[in-house]
């Protein structure tokens, strides 16, 4: 089901043990004035008013004027960047045991999107797609040994 939409995928899910997909939230959940982002303050945290006031001048700050967050593309593309800390984790981990799982962005957006709202009931107004990653155990070894830059090429320290 997945396949036809995500270009980047069909060798990893024909071989991955487990195939994640990680999901962000949309203008309509992190806009700095949003339902979820006010509930999150007054009812999670339960802060008081003046704190909800200090705090909702910080993030539209930071969406408006820090990093320039207008439009809903630049604001999901910043959530999405936050799933990659996520994202980094779950890989490290799976690497320290023995695990093997690699990151896939090789999809077409809207009809990915579209896939989970129609067989995964997502509500695709308030989360996207970021990426997917496959994890399971190698098989065999590589045929090829992987290439990588010259560490000190791609690292400077001043």
């Amino acid at each position: 089901m997945l396949k036809p939409v995500a270009w980047g995928a069909p060798l990893k899910l024909d071989t991955a043990s487990h195939f994640v997909l990680g999901l962000s939230m949309k203008t309509p959940m992190i806009h700095w004035d949003s339902d979820y982002i006010m509930s999150m303050m007054k009812d999670v945290k339960q802060l008081p008013e003046d704190a909800i006031e200090m705090y909702s001048k910080f993030y539209r700050e930071f969406q408006e004027r820090d990093f320039n967050l207008d439009t809903d593309k630049k604001l999901f593309d910043w959530a999405s960047k936050q799933t990659y800390i996520a994202l980094g984790n779950m890989m490290t981990s799976a690497a320290l045991t023995g695990i093997d799982s690699c990151p896939i962005e090789g999809f077409h957006e809207e009809k990915t999107e579209e896939l989970l709202k129609n067989k995964f009931g997502i509500d695709t107004d308030k989360y996207g797609l970021s990426f997917m990653v496959a994890f399971g155990y190698r098989k065999d070894n590589p045929a090829h040994e992987k290439t990588r830059s010259n560490f000190n090429d791609v690292v400077s320290w001043k």
